[in-house]
C-alpha cells in the first residue's frame, strides 16, 4: 500500500498480488491524528497489507521542505502503530503528473480534487515497483 500524506487529504494506493501494478483506491480526507491512523490500519487489515510505501515530499533540489517533517512525523506515528515494513521515496513531481492525468481525461477541478492524492500515491507506488521489480 502507498500512501501520498498532506495536510488535508491522504491518497491511498495498492499493488496488485504480484506487485506488478499500481491501483488508486481512494482519497481520504484527514480527521485528526487518531482518527487517520485507525483508517490506515483499517486498510492494512482489509487489504491483507505487508508493506507500506510513503511518498516522502521534498524540494525541488531534494532538500527537506516543512511538508518533509509534517509527512516523516506522520509516519513515525504509523510505524508505531502498524506492524509493517514502511519505506520512504520521493515523490517530486507524483502530484503534477497525476494532475495532467486527469486533466488529459477532462476530469473536472471537482473530479481533479476527489482523484488526485490517490492517483499521485498510485504513481509513487508505480515507480517503487517499477524500480524493485527491475533490480529482482
Amino acid at each position: 500500500m502507498c500512501l501520498d500524506i498532506g495536510d488535508r487529504r491522504i491518497g491511498v494506493a495498492v499493488s496488485d498480488p504480484f506487485n506488478s501494478y499500481a491501483l488508486p483506491v481512494e482519497t481520504y480526507v484527514r480527521k485528526n491524528l487518531k482518527t487517520d491512523l485507525e483508517k490506515m490500519r483499517a486498510y492494512v487489515k482489509d487489504k491483507s497489507i505487508t508493506a507500506l510505501v510513503c511518498g516522502l515530499p521534498v524540494n525541488f533540489d531534494g532538500t527537506p521542505s516543512i511538508q518533509t517533517q509534517k509527512a516523516l512525523f506522520f509516519i513515525e506515528k504509523l510505524k508505531e502503530t502498524l506492524s509493517l515494513e514502511v519505506f520512504t521515496v520521493d515523490e517530486r513531481c507524483s502530484t503534477c503528473e497525476a494532475e495532467e492525468t486527469l486533466i488529459s481525461q477532462g476530469k473536472s477541478r471537482q473530479e481533479r480534487k476527489q482523484f488526485v492524492d490517490s492517483l499521485a500515491a498510485a504513481t509513487i507506488l508505480q515507480g517503487f515497483l517499477n524500480d524493485k521489480n527491475k533490480s529482482k
